[in-house]
């Protein structure tokens, strides 16, 4: 495993990270989960991501559990939590800090963890100034309660008023972004956000780097009966990655995969790691095998070569126009 610096900052995050999405404390057992988690862990991933929002806060409960269980020591691993949605009452959403702070407490006491590493916020709050967050997120940290903060699909605009607040009052400013990046979703990290990542050192923790399993090819027929994925992410997965235009794509991306003898998960993973600008890919798994695959990836990317990366463009044709400043 190899080790990319978080942005500008000194941490080193794995380049491939676990995160427990819609499965932890959802989809897969205890025993499953324990199993990824350590097979993860002993291959060299020491950053797991986490939200209260994922399974109502059962899956930061699980991991807490489960890495206490391990015995991992605290300074060998990175754990994450995000907020936003913490609950139904106007007091338990968005980024004002009453939320901001409760939410850091309920994050600790489900994780088991006296501090997070990363805290993101999970969306923009347009009912909440700016001020207030990075006010919120500065003091935690001055509290030991965080290490770095950062944001998930912000956009370039809203990260740079962040940036503005904590320079004109001396503040910490976020440190990354947790962004969507795949294949198909490629406009926001690779132009909106070219200013941040290059000028400014920002951090991305990216996810769905598979594009929610479409690129494994696994829906290539449509999506089969008994499919784990919730009623709101089967519509997701319908509307934003399932067109004709796409599975066309992932046919083609497959037969170059067979001639390169790695299989289109691998590809999809290694596509991501190979821009520059990505901190580190999350990946997802509801059975170790599952994640003993995706693992594999980070030793493909040497196949990917400019040849290939030719290829791969010829047949994405989506590569989005750079901004001129």
């Amino acid at each position: 495993m190899e080790y990319r610096k978080l942005g500008k900052s000194g941490l080193q995050v794995s380049e491939l990270s676990f995160g427990s999405w819609i499965t932890f404390g959802n989809q897969v057992e205890e025993k499953t989960a324990a199993e990824c988690l350590s097979y993860a862990y002993e291959n060299g991933v020491n950053f797991f991501d986490n939200a209260e929002v994922y399974a109502s806060g059962k899956s930061e409960e699980v991991m807490g559990k489960l890495i206490q269980d391990m015995g991992w020591k605290r300074d060998t691993y990175i754990v994450s939590s995000k907020v936003f949605w913490g609950g139904e009452l106007p007091t338990q959403r968005g980024l004002h800090r009453k939320h901001l702070v409760e939410a850091c407490h309920a994050a600790l006491k489900r994780l088991r963890v006296d501090y997070l590493d990363l805290y993101f916020c999970h969306r923009p709050d347009k009912n909440t100034p700016m001020e207030e967050t990075v006010w919120t997120m500065h003091n935690l940290i001055q509290q030991g309660k965080i290490l770095y903060w950062g944001t998930s699909e912000w956009s370039a605009q809203e990260i740079q008023e962040a940036f503005m607040v904590a320079r004109q009052h001396n503040l910490i400013p976020p440190t990354m972004e947790q962004p969507q990046y795949n294949m198909f979703v490629r406009k926001k990290v690779e132009a909106e956000f070219k200013k941040l990542l290059e000028e400014y050192g920002y951090g991305t923790t990216i996810w769905s780097p598979l594009a929610s399993g479409v690129l494994t090819g696994k829906y290539n027929d449509g999506i089969p009966e008994g499919s784990r994925l919730t009623r709101s992410e089967l519509s997701w997965v319908k509307d934003k990655m399932l067109t004709e235009s796409n599975i066309e794509k992932v046919r083609s991306l497959t037969t170059l995969t067979n001639e390169l003898g790695m299989s289109l998960a691998h590809m999809a993973l290694a596509w991501c790691l190979k821009n520059k600008n990505v901190s580190t890919v999350i990946t997802g798994a509801t059975k170790l095998s599952q994640l003993k695959e995706n693992l594999k990836a980070a030793e493909m990317q040497e196949l990917l070569n400019e040849e290939v990366m030719d290829k791969i463009e010829a047949i994405l044709q989506n590569k989005p126009k750079l901004p001129t400043y």
